[in-house]
This record gives structure tokens, C-alpha cells and sequence, in this order.
């Protein structure tokens, strides 16, 4: 039984073929990087037979549309060269959706002009620990869910930039710690930001990939950062909070994410203050408060 969206997925498919020669551009198939499917989910179109696997090796696996899924489509869609309605954009970029970050108005009102741009403006929001710059991250994250990659620049996956990018092909990328990414990563990043483009050479074959995306880092220094980095940015330096804006943060943060009840985290802003600058301590207090109640939590987390 088809699943919900694959009528949609097999006409975008046909569309692509009907877009090019396959048989001259992609004489062993084209691949999910060609079609931007998922590939487990073009490795099940193939064994329910809407698929034809063309050629097949450890590094490439590449299909074409076989004659069941073209009828599926004839039957389903007007024709496979009419392009179907537009996808409704999933994200909610409502004037709201950095309601729980106080302060930083002029930040606020430029990411979202950035996240509602036609073409990538990255951001860069630079600055001493526990300004918000990972809240506003979050808050993108929330909205965007997996369209958003999240990456600390201290511990880039394994697998690497380009390897993340090119299977997850997200729309956001959302990087805290930039100062800290290393080398290879950096480079990478250079790339895609520049013209959405990313290659890698690999064991004697080059590896290319066209994806346009959306860059949001934090940095606590902008000092490490290379002149060709810090170019790609717009680059927003963050203020350090007042007392009475911290305590409404931390009260914010805790009752809209963590669900905590408003006296609950009035009472973690309270013994926090003079304690901690840090949201992050306020979550976790929040957190362990359950077992330990509000001021052992702190107690144990601070040494103080």
C-alpha cells in the first residue's frame, strides 16, 4: 500500500525526468542527491516496484521510474510535465517566534527579515556567554524541526559537515561555538555559504553537491574567526543583560520550554541572581529541582 505523499514524491520524480534526458545525463540513474528523496524511502519505491534500480555499487545506487510508477502517476496527476501546486512553506515565521528572548529588538528584527529573505543572508551573533545567542538558535530550531541541522563547532559529528549536509540536505544550519570548528569543517562551510556548493575530493573521485541554505552561528569570540569567514557573516554583537532582563529570561525560558510552573521559576531566578548569568544553569536547576527541590539543585550545580 502507498504511503501518504508518495503520489507526490513519484510526479516530482517524473517532472525531474521529464526535465532531462536520463538516459544521456544519467546513464546509470540519477540518485537521491538528483531527486532530494530521502534514500531509504527511494530504496522502498523500488522494492514496492515504482522504481527500477539502474546500477548499484557501495557508493552509488541509481534509479529511474519504472513503467508502474509512470502509470501510477498518468493515473494520478493530469501529466507528469505539469508542475503540481506549491508546497505550502511549514514554517512559522510569525512575528511571535522570539517572544520568550527578551531585549535584543534590533536582533530579533533582523533574523527575521534574514529567515524570510528570498536569497541566504547568514548571521553570525557574537558575544560573552549567556546573552541569548543559543536561545535564539533554539527558537529557529523549534520552528524549523528537521530542516534545521544543529552543529557545536567543539564537536562536529563525526561524519563531518559535508557528509551532514549532503544526506539530510537541510534548509538551516545552526551553529553554536563557531570559534571552535576545526579546519575541515570551516572550509565546508565556506563553501555552501558562498554560492550553495559544496565539494570534496575522496578517494580519487570529487564529490559535488548544489544546496542552498541558511547559516545562524553564535561565537563568544570573534577574534579566531578567518577575514573569509567573518565575510560570509552579518555579524551582530549582543549586550550583556541587565539584572531585571535576566530574571525575566530565565523565568520565560523555564515556563515556555521546560513547562515549569511560574513560581516555581520565579523562585530559580531568584536564587540564581548574583549566582549565574547563565540560562543554561537556570534550565538545568530546573531540571534536577524535582528530585532535589530548587536550592540543593543549585547547591550541587554552582558549588555555591
Amino acid at each position: 500500500m502507498m504511503k501518504e505523499g508518495d503520489i507526490e514524491l513519484l510526479g516530482e520524480i517524473a517532472r525531474f525526468e521529464a526535465a532531462h534526458d536520463v538516459k544521456k545525463e544519467f546513464r546509470v540513474g540519477w540518485s537521491w542527491r538528483h531527486v532530494r528523496v530521502w534514500p531509504a524511502t527511494l530504496s522502498r519505491l523500488f522494492k514496492e516496484g515504482y522504481l527500477d534500480s539502474v546500477f548499484r555499487s557501495n557508493s552509488y545506487t541509481g534509479y529511474r521510474l519504472s513503467e508502474l510508477g509512470k502509470a501510477i502517476v498518468a493515473d494520478r496527476k493530469e501529466t507528469a510535465n505539469v508542475p503540481g501546486p506549491a508546497s505550502p512553506d511549514p514554517f512559522d515565521l510569525s512575528e511571535g517566534l522570539f517572544d520568550d528572548i527578551v531585549g535584543h529588538e534590533e536582533v530579533k528584527e533582523l533574523l527575521m527579515a534574514c529567515l524570510r529573505a528570498e536569497q541566504p543572508v547568514h548571521v553570525l551573533l557574537a558575544g560573552p556567554p549567556a546573552l541569548a545567542k543559543t536561545l535564539f538558535l533554539w527558537d529557529v530550531e523549534r520552528v524549523a524541526g528537521e530542516a534545521a541541522i544543529w552543529l557545536v563547532g567543539s564537536a562536529t559529528s563525526k561524519a563531518g559537515l559535508w557528509d551532514v549536509v549532503a544526506e539530510r540536505q537541510p534548509r538551516f544550519i545552526l551553529i553554536d561555538e563557531l570559534d571552535k570548528m576545526n579546519a575541515a569543517d570551516t572550509a565546508a562551510l565556506l563553501s555552501v555559504m558562498e554560492g550553495g556548493r559544496l565539494v570534496r575530493a575522496k578517494r580519487g573521485r570529487e564529490l559535488e553537491l548544489s544546496h542552498t541554505l541558511r547559516v545562524v552561528a553564535a561565537s563568544n569570540r570573534l577574534g579566531g574567526l578567518s577575514p573569509e569567514l567573518r565575510s560570509r557573516f552579518a555579524i551582530r554583537e549582543l549586550r550583556a543583560y541587565a539584572r531585571a532582563d535576566y530574571l525575566a529570561v530565565v523565568r520565560g525560558v523555564l515556563e515556555r520550554r521546560e513547562k515549569v510552573d511560574p513560581d516555581t521559576a520565579g523562585e530559580i531566578a531568584r536564587q540564581l541572581d548574583g549566582r549565574s548569568q547563565d540560562v543554561r544553569d537556570a534550565v538545568r536547576v530546573a531540571r534536577l529541582a524535582p528530585q532535589l527541590g530548587v536550592e540543593r539543585a543549585i547547591r550541587l550545580l554552582l558549588g555555591r
